[in-house]
């Protein structure tokens, strides 16, 4: 089979896995999910198997969460398969020589702070008018990226809206309020941009809110103005001069991290993942409950042998270690190598011509 079939083949399956999943995820009983997410019992199973590998714990911060309130945390959905062809998958050659151990703290000690951040309050999200919906998780994780990779190759800080991804990508990267594709966002990234946090701040107001509850807020409109007249939303523009994913074995993960930064990886949240503390975590109990997206930042070995890659997370820094967690590697465990996105930042800021080509050219105002 030819190089390209190849790839294109193995993302189908991929595609195939994680969809059925987010399905299942999507069958919950009422029961379910009005049920604590936080079980003693998953705590008992996971920390009297020897075989476990990891330590799970009663997180303060989620202990008043149900599983449909935690669910909220999560939003990601699979690429579309009909897109996969058309995706460019980057791959990097087996002859790059890589440490067993690397950490994108220590490699670019200016990105600490970009690299751990959270959103996560002491109080359950509401489902009514919340601030933090599920795609916001998503957005604010690929936004992070862009702002790290940016950071690494301009030596730059810079804060996105994402505002301008919700509202102006809209269903073009997604549901809009209801849940999004992390690459579709990152092709807005080069096809149009996004602007500038001080440009156009995150909305108070107006919000989205959880399907099925009322009042629903639909998702904000399209402004294309900075709130301080004096900026010009075409100049406040970020970009991005590609957007891909990486072939889905741990060499060229680990490649893409050792050389353009931390990528965005999308996988499957089981229950039993709520309840991480410390150590390499592997699916052991509990039912699928939806997609999340993390950045990959680095690898290694533990003394035992188990090859894991390190991810950090947004549940606060009192969830897992640190906001830090360790995921096995090499196995595609949940799905952690399956959808490896990434994108490299551009230092261009005025805003092409939208052709009849570009696929956001019908996005409304």
């Amino acid at each position: 089979m030819a190089p390209n079939l190849l790839s294109l083949a193995i993302f189908l399956f991929a595609f195939s896995a994680f969809h059925t999943q987010i399905i299942d995820a999507e069958q919950l009983s009422k029961t379910k999910l009005k049920s604590p997410i936080l079980q003693e019992s998953i705590v008992k199973r996971i920390n009297e198997d020897p075989e476990a590998g990891w330590e799970a714990s009663i997180n303060p911060r989620l202990a008043n969460y149900s599983v449909e309130q935690f669910k909220h945390l999560l939003g990601v959905k699979p690429t579309p398969k009909q897109e996969l062809g058309s995706v460019p998958i980057m791959s990097h050659p087996k002859s790059l020589k890589l440490p067993n151990k690397f950490d994108a703290r220590t490699a670019w000690p200016q990105l600490l702070t970009l690299v751990h951040f959270s959103f996560l309050n002491v109080e359950p999200i509401p489902l009514i008018k919340t601030r933090v919906t599920v795609v916001l998780v998503g957005l604010l994780v690929l936004l992070n990226h862009y702002q790290i990779v940016f950071c690494i190759q301009f030596g730059t800080n810079i804060s996105l809206s994402v505002n301008d991804l919700l509202a102006c990508c809209g269903f073009l990267c997604g549901s809009g309020c209801d849940g999004g594709y992390p690459l579709y966002a990152w092709r807005y990234f080069v096809h149009h941009g996004v602007v500038t946090e001080e440009c156009d701040p995150y909305f108070d107001d107006i919000g989205c809110s959880h399907p099925g509850c009322e009042p629903v807020y639909p998702t904000p409109r399209c402004v294309r103005k900075c709130v301080n007249k004096n900026q010009l939303w075409r100049a406040s523009k970020r970009y991005s001069v590609s957007a891909y994913q990486i072939k889905s074995d741990p060499h060229s993960i680990m490649a893409e991290v050792y050389k353009n930064g931390p990528v965005e990886v999308s996988f499957t949240v089981y229950e039993d993942f709520a309840h991480y503390k410390s150590g390499v975590y592997k699916h052991i109990t509990g039912d699928v409950l939806g997609g999340h997206a993390v950045k990959l930042i680095g690898w290694g070995t533990t003394d035992e042998g188990d090859d894991y890659w390190l991810l950090a997370n947004q549940w606060n820094r009192s969830w897992g270690d640190d906001g830090y967690f360790l995921i096995r590697r090499g196995t595609n465990e949940c799905g952690i190598e399956d959808e490896v996105v990434a994108g490299l930042p551009s230092s261009r800021n005025i805003i092409r011509e939208v052709t009849d080509m570009d696929p956001f050219a019908d996005v409304s105002v």
